[in-house]
């Protein structure tokens, strides 16, 4: 994309002037390797010559944003450019991240399931048009037999509340989470309207694979087997017992007065409605018995497939994911039909954008978020990603051939475009705007 088109959409999306600064801290391993007296972050990895300023944001993240504990990969024109990590994995005992660490990823989860549902359908085994009753026979009753996959991929059908509290116990019973989920009805008028599904999208994704797979797999194992495997990704929908502990990081969340106090960070309409024990935002987050949604990295939960809510990984895997998705998904065996349908402008519902959820415009389609006036990102409307809670995101640009992730262990009060994630992404498309003007030389730098 030319630079003054990168430019203007950066500046109508964030409405704040965009500095080319390409300082570059070049320094030994010993100096690199930063200590606690320093009073600055460890910082590791890479970047490419003409990615220095996104090295360079990434470490303020920690010096004046808050950060403790965050990794950040780019791809672009399929280089891995950027692959960053710092900080602390454990806020407790002060262990480092590291290359190995994975994170909890709250609804950048979404992605990787939506990725799932772009293989699934790429071999043929649903058609978005059709009724999700057509595979699913159960999922008929209680006014749902005409809800189609589209519709309930693109947060519609109005399925954002479980009528019981669920625990891990039944979270890891497949068939039981079929009947609970398959006796819901739906909250308004499907296709009227769309709200953002929390914690529920995953669980009707995950039925839907079960049925069309012929192998009847989970949609975690299905990830696993179809796309984290053939990639060479550590990213996980439901955690195994024989990853390593050491590798795990914490997940510091927030307590509810502290929550109260930063509430200006929210949606304000969100917030008032949430207010009401009956309202459908209510409603959508109280499926799971606890309160901080940092208990999603517990051991407790994070064994159990919650595909909206809880994998755990890397950022260079959720990169690595849109990195294939934004140049055609060959790698995946991503159709031409499938990869239209991915950057096909979404579907609109009959009575506008605004979420009734999130309260504030939004698109969806496929599973993922697209760009929309709540939600600003990419080069143009053809990206598509998930935001995760606390300041997490992944995404990929088919424009511009790019793919970006960042995950923290340091929840913030944000649902979506925190202040880090998006200074380090706004870096990102600062540096493809000043390469396009002066190209630099291929390679990599240590950071």
């Amino acid at each position: 994309m030319p630079l003054a088109q990168v430019r203007l959409r950066w500046a109508e999306c964030h409405r704040a002037p965009i500095k080319f600064d390409l300082v570059y801290r070049f320094a030994s391993e010993e100096t690199r390797m930063l200590t606690q007296s320093d009073n600055r972050p460890t910082i590791l990895g890479s970047v490419a010559p003409g990615f220095e300023q996104v090295r360079t944001e990434f470490e303020d993240n920690f010096l004046r944003r808050g950060e403790r504990g965050a990794a950040c990969t780019v791809f672009h024109r399929g280089q891995k450019v950027v692959d960053l990590w710092g900080g602390r994995r454990c806020h407790h005992s002060g262990a480092r991240w590291t290359e190995q660490t994975l994170s909890l990823a709250f609804s950048v989860t979404k992605g990787m399931a939506a990725a799932v549902m772009a293989v699934a359908h790429s071999r043929g085994l649903f058609d978005l048009d059709a009724a999700v009753a057509d595979y699913w026979p159960e999922f008929a009753v209680g006014q749902k037999h005409n809800i189609t996959v589209r519709q309930l991929l693109a947060h519609q059908a109005g399925l954002v509340a479980i009528d019981r509290k669920l625990n891990p116990q039944i979270l890891a019973d497949h068939d039981q989470m079929a009947a609970i989920t398959a006796s819901q009805k739906p909250l308004w008028q499907p296709g009227m309207k769309h709200g953002y599904h929390t914690l529920t999208l995953g669980w009707y994704q995950n039925e839907l694979i079960r049925r069309v797979d012929p192998a009847g797999r989970t949609l975690g194992e299905f990830f696993h087997d179809e796309i984290a495997t053939p990639l060479g990704i550590e990213f996980y929908i439901g955690l195994p017992d024989w990853v390593d502990s050491e590798h795990i990081s914490s997940t510091q969340g927030f307590r509810k007065l502290a929550l109260l106090a930063n509430l200006n960070q929210l949606p304000w309409k969100m917030v008032l409605a949430g207010a009401w024990p009956g309202s459908v935002v209510s409603k959508s987050i109280k499926c799971l018995k606890f309160d901080n949604p940092a208990s999603l990295g517990t051991p407790e939960y994070r064994n159990v497939e919650i595909p909206s809510a809880n994998g755990f990984g890397q950022a260079r895997a959720v990169a690595k994911v849109y990195d294939v998705l934004a140049r055609g998904g060959q790698r995946l065996g991503i159709t031409p039909a499938t990869m239209r349908e991915l950057v096909a402008p979404p579907l609109q519902p009959a009575r506008g954008l605004r979420d009734a959820v999130l309260k504030i415009d939004t698109n969806y389609s496929f599973g993922f978020s697209r760009p929309s006036s709540g939600f600003c990102f990419g080069a143009d409307d053809q990206a598509f990603g998930c935001p995760g809670a606390g300041g997490s995101f992944g995404m990929a640009d088919p424009a511009e051939q790019l793919s970006f992730a960042y995950l923290t262990n340091t929840m913030s009060f944000r649902i979506f475009d925190d202040p880090r994630e998006r200074s380090v992404r706004q870096a990102v498309y600062q540096c493809i705007g000043s390469i396009e003007q002066h190209p630099v030389e291929s390679g990599t730098r240590a950071a």
